[in-house]
C-alpha cells in the first residue's frame, strides 16, 4: 500500500519493495492532522517512502504526509541512499566505475572512491553545495552466479550478469518476492560484447567456421590439420564454468546443437589469465570476449555461404556477427532510492553510450550505415543466389534499399522461437525511445524482413513479412508518447535473398532470420 498526503490521506494497496533493507523495528506513522495512524515494523526506507509490516499487510507510505514515531524511525536529515551491485567483474571492474564517475560529474556530485579489498569498490557521493554524504554505490566483484545469489539473498540491489537468468533463478526470484526478472524493465542490456575464437599470434590459421568451432569444443576435431594448420593436437582453453563467459560459451554454441563439452579443457578464472595462456601457446585455441583479447589473435568466423566476419563494433551492434554477448543488469521489483533511479535512468542517456564505448565495449546508440559500406553483404547475396532467388529478386531488393541507410538496430530471434532475443528486446525499447524523442520525425523507417533458406522461397518471404510487421508493431506500441503521424513507417520482406551464413547449422539459420531497419 502507498499512502500519500492529501485531503483525506487516501490509502491504496500496492506491492512495492524498498531498497536499503533495515532491521525490522516498531514504528508509528501518523498523518499531520492526526486523523490516520498506522503502526507496525519498519521494513525499509528509501528517503521518500516508508515500507512497514502492519495488520493490513505490507504497506508503502509517502514520508512527506506522515510523522514517524518510535525507535525504528530513520534520521531524515542524515539519510544516505545506497545501491549495491554484485556480479561479473567484466562489468564491475571498469565499466560500472566509469559510468558512476560520469554520472557524478554530470549531476554535480563530489565523488570519493574507496577500495576496501580487491573485490569491493565503494563510491561515496557528496552534494557539492552542502558537502553532505548523499549516496553510496557499492560494487561487489563476484561472478554472474554469485550476483544472482546476492540478489536473492537481499544482499544486492542489482545483478551484473554476462548471461540471461536461468529458469531456476527466475523461479526463486518470484518466490522471494522480487517479481519477474525477465519482465520488461526488470532486465536491461547495459552494453554489448562478443564471444570470439582466439589463437596465439604465431598460429598460421586464418579463420574458423562456427561448425568447426563447435566440433573443436565437442572433441570431434582434435588436430590443427583439420583446420588448415600444422599436424599438431589442439589445446582448448575456455573461461571457467563458474563465470558468465564460461557459461555463455557453452550455452550459445553447444546447447542449440544439444552437444556437450569435451574433456581436457583448460579453464581460466578471468580474462587476463586466459589471454596470457593462449598467447604463449602456438597450439592453443580458445573462446573469450572482444573486450578481453589481450595479446591473442582473433580468428574471423568463416563459412561457405557467407563472408568472413570479425567482431567489429558495427557487426556486434547489428548482430551480423553471430556470437554477440550482451551485458545485463537485473533489477528486482523494488522501489529504488531517488538517486538510484536517477542513475539507472542515466544509463539510457547518449552520454552514457559514449562512456560505454570508451570503456572498450559496444554501445547501443543507433547508427546509420550507407549502402555503399555494405558491399560484402550484397556481393554475398549475388554469389548465393539460387534457383528460387533470381536476378529479378535481387534487383527489386536493391531498388527498394538503395535510397535508404541501414540502422544498426537489428532484430533477431531466439533459436527455434519467434521470440526476440535479449539484445533485440532491448532494441525495441531503444528504438521506441528514439521515436518518442522525435529523432525520426519527418523521416521514413522501413522494417525489412529476411529469412533463412529452409523451405520454399515464397513461404519464407511471407514469414519474413509477418516478422517485420510484428517487430514494427512492438516498437510503435512501446513508443507510447511518439507522434507517429510525423514518421513514415513501412514494412517489406525479401525472404532468403541476403543470407549472412549457411542454413546447414542452427546458428546459420538463426543469423539469417532477422528484421533490419532502414531509414530515409
Amino acid at each position: 500500500m502507498i499512502i500519500r498526503p492529501g485531503a483525506a490521506l487516501s490509502i491504496a494497496l500496492i506491492m512495492l519493495a524498498l531498497a536499503g533493507p533495515l532491521v525490522a523495528q516498531d514504528v508509528t506513522l501518523r498523518s499531520h492532522r492526526g486523523d490516520v495512524e498506522l503502526s507496525g515494523n519498519l521494513m525499509g526506507f528509501d528517503g521518500e517512502f516508508y515500507r512497514i509490516d502492519t495488520l493490513y499487510g505490507e504497506l508503502t507510505v509517502d514520508g512527506s504526509g506522515v510523522i514517524c514515531e518510535g525507535p525504528g524511525c530513520p534520521d531524515l536529515e542524515s539519510y544516505v541512499a545506497r545501491l549495491v551491485f554484485s556480479g561479473a567483474p567484466t562489468i564491475g571492474r571498469v565499466l560500472m566505475p566509469a559510468l558512476i564517475e560520469a554520472f557524478a560529474i554530470r549531476e554535480g556530485y563530489e565523488l570519493v572512491r574507496e577500495d576496501p579489498d580487491p573485490n569491493l569498490i565503494s563510491y561515496l557521493l557528496y552534494g557539492a553545495a552542502e558537502r553532505r554524504l548523499t549516496g553510496e554505490f557499492i560494487i561487489r566483484l563476484t561472478n554472474t552466479d554469485e550476483g544472482f545469489a546476492d540478489l536473492l539473498a537481499n544482499e544486492a540491489d542489482v545483478t551484473m550478469a554476462l548471461r540471461e537468468a536461468r529458469a531456476d533463478e527466475l523461479m526463486r526470484a518470484r518466490e522471494a518476492g522480487l517479481g519477474d526478472l525477465a519482465a520488461p524493465g526488470r532486465v536491461r542490456v547495459l552494453a554489448l560484447d562478443a564471444l570470439v575464437p582466439v589463437v596465439a599470434p604465431s598460429n598460421p590459421v586464418q579463420g574458423i567456421s562456427l561448425q568447426q568451432l563447435i566440433d573443436v569444443m565437442t572433441g570431434e576435431i582434435v588436430n590443427w590439420a583439420a583446420l588448415g594448420g600444422p599436424d599438431a593436437p589442439i589445446d582448448l582453453h575456455l573461461w571457467d564454468q563458474s563465470t558468465g563467459i564460461g557459461q555463455a560459451s557453452v550455452q550459445r554454441l553447444l546447447e542449440p546443437e544439444r552437444k556437450t563439452l569435451t574433456e581436457g579443457v583448460k579453464h581460466h578464472a578471468n580474462g587476463t589469465d586466459f589471454a596470457a595462456a593462449v598467447a604463449r601457446n602456438p597450439f592453443a585455441i580458445g573462446l573469450t570476449t572482444r573486450s578481453e583479447l589481450g595479446e591473442t589473435l582473433e580468428l574471423p568466423l568463416t563459412g561457405d555461404c557467407g563472408f568472413a566476419l570479425q567482431a567489429s563494433r558495427r557487426a556486434v551492434k547489428t548482430e551480423d556477427y553471430p556470437l554477440t554477448a550482451p551485458l545485463f543488469l537485473y533489477l528486482p521489483s523494488r522501489r529504488f532510492p531517488k538517486l538510484g533511479r536517477a542513475f539507472l535512468s542515466y544509463l539510457r542517456d547518449p552520454s552514457a553510450q559514449l562512456v560505454i564505448r570508451r570503456a572498450g565495449l559496444v554501445d547501443q546508440a543507433p547508427e546509420e550505415i550507407e549502402i555503399n559500406a555494405q558491399g560484402d553483404r550484397f556481393a554475398n547475396a549475388i554469389a548465393q543466389a539460387g534457383g528460387e532467388v533470381g536476378l529479378q529478386d535481387l534487383q527489386s531488393m536493391i531498388q527498394v534499399l538503395s535510397p535508404l541507410r541501414r540502422l544498426t538496430t537489428t532484430f533477431r530471434f531466439e533459436s527455434g522461437s519467434v521470440r526476440l532475443d535479449a539484445q533485440s528486446r532491448s532494441n525495441v525499447a531503444l528504438l521506441a525511445r528514439e521515436l518518442e524523442l522525435g529523432v525520426y520525425d519527418a523521416r521514413r523507417l522501413v522494417f525489412v524482413g529476411f529469412s533463412d533458406g529452409d523451405g520454399l522461397a515464397g513461404t519464407n518471404r511471407d514469414i519474413a513479412l509477418r516478422r517485420a510487421t510484428a517487430v514494427q508493431g512492438a516498437v510503435t506500441e512501446a513508443a507510447e508518447t511518439a507522434d507517429l503521424d510525423q514518421i513514415g513507417l513501412d514494412v517489406v520482406a525479401f525472404g532468403e535473398a541476403m543470407p549472412m551464413a549457411c542454413d546447414t547449422t542452427v546458428w546459420g539459420r538463426q543469423v539469417n532470420r532477422r528484421v533490419e531497419v532502414w531509414v530515409q
